[in-house]
């Protein structure tokens, strides 16, 4: 086996689409600087490295240098100095089956985050995980000595924003927490904000919603989440941002996106989740929304585990607590307490990970 051809980049978020047609090669982009909110490592997508392969193994496939393994003979073209100004090409072996593509410097999580989606944030849980010791944290971004990797699948079970690629196994449904909305109220609102020809949540965020007839505290409809979702977990059904937990990896994007905070992480588990995070009275609330926790305490009062507590007028469960019963949405008078039920493979799959050592997996 010999080496290949690796992009260590997914993004688009280092003014691809503003280099486009306006600049001839990817030097000279990046020699002409970055904007305030692009990725300064990032590939400019320009295709330098795509002119010198002889192979014709290289493409550009919506805005991202693609190499076809078939093709590419590593011949190392594409990686000589002077080709990617951002030396993001790398020679890796050919049997190498986990990759890392991101080479961000930025120290900064949130920025990571409101930057790109593919960005690594620098949080060391890999290298912790990893039994080997072949992943390390350099320059801000986690890189992998593939001398000592054996191929496992620890790193890409750990990786809190699941970027890691695992071409041997599909574990992104093996994770502690998934996220959830914390509202469904309709869509009252995200009509209310097209009439208006409000089209994203951080301008709706900022409205009068009380002279709006809106709930305060509810989804503004308009998807800044489902944006940056890589997943396609997060969609708007009937007017409010949903999360389906099967497909959602718990990277914590969606929770950066909402400007109203109202998406939270909870434990990927079966247990029961209150959709509420009004603070109004009973009766404010009845007037904008069909499906709010009124605060009539039933819940609280008849948990038989003491998980739910009242904050700012509506029902919170503590998940340390709760032991998935059925009592409170039995008294639940608005039918407001809703259920994430896990699939039970999830649960043998997540035995069988805790049983190799390393959280190796054959």
């Amino acid at each position: 086996m010999g080496d290949i051809a690796f992009v260590a980049c997914s993004g688009c978020a280092a003014g691809k689409k503003r280099f486009e047609g306006n600049v001839h090669s990817c030097a000279e982009a990046v020699s002409s600087g970055f904007l305030r909110g692009e990725c300064k490592s990032g590939c400019v997508g320009l295709g330098s490295c795509i002119q010198v392969c002889k192979q014709g193994a290289m493409s550009l496939q919506d805005g991202k240098v693609v190499i076809d393994r078939d093709k590419c003979n590593g011949c190392g073209d594409c990686a000589a100095d002077g080709v990617c100004p951002q030396k993001l090409i790398r020679m890796i072996p050919e049997e190498a089956t986990n990759f890392i593509p991101c080479s961000s410097t930025e120290e900064d999580e949130e920025t990571v985050r409101a930057t790109c989606g593919y960005g690594c944030i620098a949080c060391g849980e890999c290298t912790r995980a990893c039994p080997q010791g072949a992943v390390s944290i350099t320059d801000n971004h986690a890189v992998i000595d593939y001398d000592l990797c054996v191929g496992c699948s620890a790193c890409t079970v750990r990786c809190k924003k699941k970027i890691i690629v695992d071409t041997l196994h599909d574990l992104r449904i093996l994770k502690d927490k998934v996220a959830f909305v914390r509202c469904s109220g309709g869509n009252r609102a995200s009509e209310k904000f097209r009439e208006l020809g409000i089209t994203d949540c951080e301008t709706a965020a900022k409205a009068d919603a009380k002279s709006l007839g809106l709930c305060k505290a509810g989804c503004c409809g308009q998807g800044s989440c489902t944006a940056v979702c890589r997943y396609n977990a997060i969609s708007i059904i009937n007017g409010t941002a949903y999360v389906d937990p099967e497909k959602c990896v718990g990277c914590r994007d969606c929770t950066y996106a909402c400007p109203k905070g109202l998406i939270t992480m909870v434990p990927y588990k079966g247990q029961k989740l209150v959709p509420c995070m009004s603070d109004e009275e009973t009766a404010e609330k009845a007037k904008v929304c069909d499906s709010a926790c009124i605060g009539c305490e039933d819940c609280v009062r008849n948990c038989p585990n003491g998980a739910i507590y009242m904050k700012d007028r509506h029902a919170v469960i503590d998940h340390t607590l709760c032991e998935n019963c059925t009592m409170c949405q039995y008294v639940c008078r608005n039918n407001v307490i809703k259920e994430l039920s896990v699939p039970e493979y999830i649960y043998r799959q997540r035995e069988a990970l805790r049983s190799e050592e390393g959280g190796k997996q054959e």
